[in-house]
Parts: C-alpha cells; sequence; structure tokens
C-alpha cells in the first residue's frame, strides 16, 4: 500500500462524521477497527505510526480502493483487511483509554455491542502484546 496515496484522504476534522455515515454499511468490525486506529492518533506516537495509521484511514474513506465500497457485501473486505495490518503494526499503543473510546463510539451508533462481537479485534492486540 503506498502510503502517501491513501493518507491525504484522511482528515481528522472529518473522519468521525465520514465513518459515522457509512457505520452500518462498512459494519462493526471495520468502524471499531477503524476507531481504535483514530484515537491512537490522539496519543503521543512516533511520525512513522501516524503515516501508518493516516494511510489506513484514509484508504478506509477513500470510496474507490480496491474494491469499491458501494459493491453490497464485498466493499469493505479490503479495508478491514487495510485496518487490522496497520492495527497489528502500532497494537503497542493501544490502550484501555483509547479502547474505551473507541466502544463509548460503537454504542453511539451502534447501541448495545456485545464484547465477544468485538473479540476478533481484540485478540489482533493480544497477540501482539
Amino acid at each position: 500500500m503506498e502510503a502517501n496515496k491513501f493518507s491525504k484522504h484522511f482528515s481528522s476534522d472529518t473522519f468521525i462524521s465520514r465513518l459515522g455515515s457509512v457505520a452500518k454499511r462498512a459494519g462493526l468490525k471495520v468502524v471499531y477497527t477503524g476507531l481504535l486506529l483514530y484515537y491512537v492518533l490522539q496519543e503521543d506516537i512516533p511520525k512513522r505510526t501516524r503515516t501508518i495509521i493516516y494511510s489506513a484511514l484514509g484508504y478506509l474513506v477513500f470510496p474507490l480502493d480496491a474494491i469499491p465500497d458501494a459493491i453490497p457485501a464485498a466493499g469493505y473486505t479490503d479495508d478491514i483487511g487495510v485496518l487490522i495490518l496497520a492495527l497489528a503494526t502500532v497494537a503497542m499503543y493501544v490502550n484501555d483509554d483509547v479502547k474505551n473510546k473507541a466502544k463509548a463510539k460503537l454504542h453511539t451508533w451502534f447501541g448495545d455491542v456485545a464484547e465477544s462481537d468485538l473479540k476478533e479485534v481484540d485478540d489482533h492486540l493480544d497477540t501482539q502484546e
């Protein structure tokens, strides 16, 4: 993935509203992973880590990526792969505060969310510790 190609599509000012507008269509795992990465950006992290996150989140919000997001049932499959790869790379920066902020936003968009629904994403974090 070319970092600069997609990082230019990320804007921290508009990310939450853009993600919120597609949250239901993108699905819980995509949204949770995106939120984790977004909230890591609010931490004190190295520039290289920021670049990785900007690229992954830019890929997420760019509608015409490898599999266009408008394609039903398949549109976000490439996005989750990119997000999980980025999350695995920056997992050491995902702390409880980051997780709690992401989960709070999930509850806003999806209502009650069972921890078991987030386990697959959280497991990617656990394998990096």
